[in-house]
């Protein structure tokens, strides 16, 4: 329950520099009186404003701030809930909002907004609407229940039945469904790649073992072709190295060519004789003469000489000829055997180094390994998706069954359509009690229905001024009894202003007296009013405001 025990203002209107005063528990029944303009509503206002930060007329904000002095406009309300008490503090030139609990001022780092959210959803428990439908009732600047929006009204009964907050939980589930098919497409795409990737790894492993394979077979295929042709050339160097492995040729060639050497010198001095003996007759050695027939002897000797070795010589440059054809030939073997031998020995070097290769390749393990790991990584991250898009469907199924109980036609429904038996029951009772007879009914959308005692229909714009503020008073009170029942909004305080000037008559005063009083008893009920001359001994309580050098103030 809001118990409210004070509020005080100064620069707040007409009023001056001096604090304005009202004990708001002292009676039961206080009545407000005063001339026009004296201030005798500026109390709505007030409460309006360090409640909500807005007066309960049509005034502008800086509007509040009184002309004359033209500043420290400061309005202070007490009040407790349950057993905490409360001193809202609200000021223009200088701004000021503060909330003090039991005496200790609330963290005056939080912004101006956030606080006034924690003053009306977490101590008051209750919005300006809500507030001047059960606490506040006035004939000028008010605007009846049956007057708002459809949902307005619905708004307002909300707030009483403390059903609000299935819309706020209907507002943050919306965030939640869309946060969760966000994060759910996230999610998705990440799968997505993730499966896009497996592939590709797996690809790439197969690339690398097929590489590895083929590269190992290139391989071997090249050692086996290199290996046969190394056999042949092994064979072929064998088969020369064998063909002239006891050749001689060269040695027997040397030997004829020395024979070839001693013969051509012997047919050289044979034909130096020849020569010395034509064209000489004396001995070189002894001087000695020499007849002809020595000397014709001598030739003919030196000629046989000749000859035979003439012939000699023939046939042993006929041998030595064929050896020396026997020598290239030999020498060609050679360096056939030569380069057969290097060809055998770049192909060895060869077959070593695709060996090598082969090896290495075998012992090379890192990128499949690596691949291999990177693809078992990503199988786990494949499961992890699918596991978070499996919570994330479960999440949104929950969501989606909220989302149909929390809707307007879910839970608040069914509980709108428990209470309105109830409310069209009191509303109809207090009608009744203040003597207008009919049948009203509200329904789901808070739309009326009213029949008479005849049957006949009508609406709330049909009924005259006083038989509106009749519905307005039985909707009044019907909601503060609801909000009783339902603890979210119960008070102690109900301010009234002008009911009984234009809308009630003379005569229904007194009746409307007596209700009230049953209505709002063990309440501290206000009454604003220009009848004071006729009302002052129905009161508990008088308050009277009054002009006084351009300012309002008690009396």
């Amino acid at each position: 329950m809001i118990y409210f025990k004070s509020i005080r203002w100064k620069n707040f209107l007409s009023t001056g520099n001096q604090f304005t005063e009202m004990r708001l528990n002292n009676a039961t029944t206080t009545l407000i009186v005063g001339e026009n303009g004296s201030g005798k509503s500026t109390v709505l206002d007030a409460l309006c404003f360090v409640l909500f930060s807005k007066p309960f007329r049509r005034i502008n904000r800086p509007q509040l701030i009184n002309s004359i002095n033209d500043g420290g406009l400061l309005v202070e309300i007490e009040f407790e809930v349950g057993t905490k008490s409360y001193m809202i503090r609200r000021g223009i030139k200088k701004n000021i909002f503060e909330i003090f609990v039991d005496g200790k001022k609330l963290n005056q780092d939080a912004k101006a907004q956030g606080q006034q959210e924690y003053l009306e959803k977490t101590i008051l428990k209750l919005n300006y609407k809500s507030f001047t439908q059960i606490v506040l009732l006035g004939a000028n600047h008010y605007i009846p229940f049956m007057q708002l929006k459809s949902q307005d009204r619905k708004s307002i009964v909300e707030d009483l039945l403390d059903i609000q907050i299935f819309s706020v939980m209907n507002g943050l589930l919306k965030y939640k469904i869309s946060e969760n098919k966000e994060e759910s497409q996230n999610v998705e795409v990440n799968r997505k790649l993730v499966v896009g990737n497996i592939d590709t790894t797996l690809e790439i492993i197969e690339d690398l073992k097929k590489t590895k394979e083929n590269q190992i077979q290139q391989n071997e295929e090249d050692i086996d072709k290199n290996e046969k042709e190394l056999k042949r050339l092994n064979s072929v160097v064998q088969d020369l190295m064998e063909s002239i492995a006891e050749d001689k040729t060269a040695n027997t060639l040397k030997e004829l060519e020395g024979y070839q050497r001693g013969i051509e010198q012997k047919v050289l001095i044979a034909e130096k004789e020849i020569e010395f003996y034509e064209d000489n007759d004396t001995c070189g050695t002894c001087n000695q003469d020499l007849n002809e027939e020595h000397k014709t002897k001598m030739i003919s000797e030196h000629h046989g000489t000749m000859h035979k070795n003439g012939t000699a010589l023939l046939e042993l440059g006929n041998k030595i000829k064929d050896l020396q054809t026997r020598l290239d030939e030999v020498t060609n073997i050679q360096t056939a055997i030569s380069t057969n031998q290097s060809k055998i020995q770049a192909i060895s070097g060869y077959i070593k180094k695709l060996q090598d290769q082969i090896k290495q390749i075998e012992d090379r393990k890192d990128d499949i390994e690596e691949k291999r790991s990177k693809h078992k990584t990503l199988k786990e991250d494949l499961k992890q998706a699918i596991e978070q898009l499996e919570k994330l469907s479960s999440q949104k199924q929950l969501f989606e069954t909220a989302m149909v109980l929390l809707r307007d036609t879910g839970i608040k429904t069914r509980i709108i359509k428990q209470y309105l038996p109830i409310m069209n029951q009191l509303i109809n009772k207090y009608l009744a009690s203040m003597d207008f007879f009919v049948s009203f009914n509200l329904d789901e959308k808070f739309e009326e229905k009213i029949k008479s005692r005849h049957r006949d229909e009508f609406t709330y714009d049909s009924f005259s001024e006083g038989e509106k503020m009749r519905i307005d008073l039985a909707l009044l009170f019907t909601w503060r009894t609801i909000a009783k029942m339902k603890n979210s909004v119960n008070t102690n305080l109900l301010i009234l202003d002008e009911v009984f000037d234009s809308s009630l008559d003379a005569n229904g005063t007194d009746e409307f007296l007596k209700i009230l009083n049953k209505l709002t008893k063990n309440q501290n009920t206000f009454i604003i009013s220009h009848k004071g001359d006729i009302l002052f001994d129905k009161f508990k309580s008088v308050i009277k405001f009054e002009k006084h050098k351009n300012f309002s103030r008690l009396t």
